[in-house]
């Protein structure tokens, strides 16, 4: 094996196929699993951290916020777990309106914040519907790969149908 790529076994009889040392490194980080209501908890309160830290070091620039927003969604559907996979596409647009409050602007006054918040969804869409496209697009192909996976178990599983051979007739 060289030090750019390593071999990889999966089960018995297959071949063996080489695999970068990206996927190698990735493979060595934390793979949590959340819950739904734990995705959606994660990117809410990761993506309201990053507003204010947005706030503090580059004055509540959209740009930022919204590059910054991405990858969040990102992650967000790679770690919420199989059975919540719907929740990703749902729970980060929620969260890119949550970390809108601190950077959104607008006087003092309830009223005037909500508009601020109202306006700068609309003026940002771009990146709201760019980050939940990227949630969906990792969730449908998570849930695909999970289908193929249940199918093939399940084939894999199941018992060979038994041929009988028929005598044949003579012509």
């Amino acid at each position: 094996m060289t030090a750019e790529t390593a071999t990889v076994y999966r089960g018995a009889g297959r071949s063996a196929r080489p695999v970068a040392p990206v996927v190698l490194a990735l493979r060595r980080l934390p793979n949590p699993r959340l819950t739904g209501l734990g995705g959606g908890l994660f990117a809410s309160l990761t993506m309201l951290a990053l507003a204010f830290l947005d706030l503090l070091l580059f004055d509540g620039s959209p740009v930022v916020y919204g590059v910054l927003f991405l990858p969040v969604s990102l992650v967000t559907a790679l770690w919420v777990r199989p059975a919540d996979l719907v929740t990703a596409p749902i729970s980060v647009p929620i969260a890119f309106a949550c970390g809108l409050l601190p950077i959104a602007g607008g006087s003092d006054g309830f009223g005037s914040r909500l508009m601020a918040v109202v306006t700068a969804l609309a003026v940002h869409a771009g990146w709201l519907y760019g980050g939940t496209l990227i949630a969906g697009l990792i969730a449908s192909v998570r849930k695909i790969r999970q289908m193929g996976r249940r199918q093939a178990a399940q084939r894999a599983a199941a018992p060979a149908p038994v041929r009988r051979s028929r005598p044949r007739s003579a012509p």
